[in-house]
């Protein structure tokens, strides 16, 4: 399954909440959900009160994280599988799968302002892991791997004022120096600022 590179904001209002897929412009206000609210996009949003089935909401959750990860269907069922076969926690893990891809990395550690630029900078080889150049957005990191911008792009004004937002906040489990980001740990869930619903994604694909 190929994925959805239409308008972001009708992602937003088909989940009914703001997935901030645009980084700090979501904060416009013209956004959709500020202007009309949590209503399906399409002239029949408003008409739809019927109760959603059990299906229809761990679909929605489901749908909810790939949009916010920018995960295709396949790639997201396969870290499904892999984490219902971890040792560990698979509600924990298929976060840490999550987070520990390339392009959050590079959102979460603060050099860009949303997932879409990181992906973007990634597939045009402006990122490099462990001084390597990398255009894998879906890479996943380990503990003690370092993501870097290339030079090239320290002078595109959305990088740029990322790098100088002075409220960004950096997660425990990351480390930045500069235009340095280091991988100090794989994530815990309660570190991990994702509101969706992983047992609901995992009921889903249980079924």
């Amino acid at each position: 399954m190929s994925r959805y590179t239409l308008a972001k904001c009708k992602l937003c209002r088909r989940e009914g909440v703001k997935l901030f897929l645009k980084g700090e412009r979501c904060f416009s206000e013209k956004c959709p959900i500020e202007r009309k609210g949590a209503v399906p996009p399409g002239e029949q949003g408003q008409k739809r009160h019927r109760r959603p089935s059990e299906y229809a909401i761990q679909l929605r959750a489901k749908q909810k994280a790939k949009r916010l990860y920018s995960v295709n269907e396949r790639q997201f069922r396969n870290y499904y599988l892999r984490a219902s076969k971890s040792r560990a926690d698979s509600t924990v893990k298929f976060l840490q799968l999550l987070e520990s891809r390339l392009d959050n990395v590079v959102f979460r550690g603060g050099l860009v302002p949303s997932r879409s630029v990181a992906r973007q900078l990634v597939t045009h080889g402006h990122i490099l892991v462990n001084n390597k150049k990398t255009n894998v957005p879906s890479c996943l990191l380990k503990a003690g791997d370092t993501v870097a911008l290339s030079a090239k792009v320290l002078k595109i004004n959305e990088v740029k004022k990322s790098l100088e937002n002075k409220d960004t906040i950096i997660p425990a489990w990351l480390k930045r120096k500069a235009t340095v980001v280091k991988v100090n740990r794989l994530p815990q869930e309660d570190e991990i600022d994702a509101d969706i619903n992983v047992n609901l994604i995992i009921e889903f694909y249980s079924r």
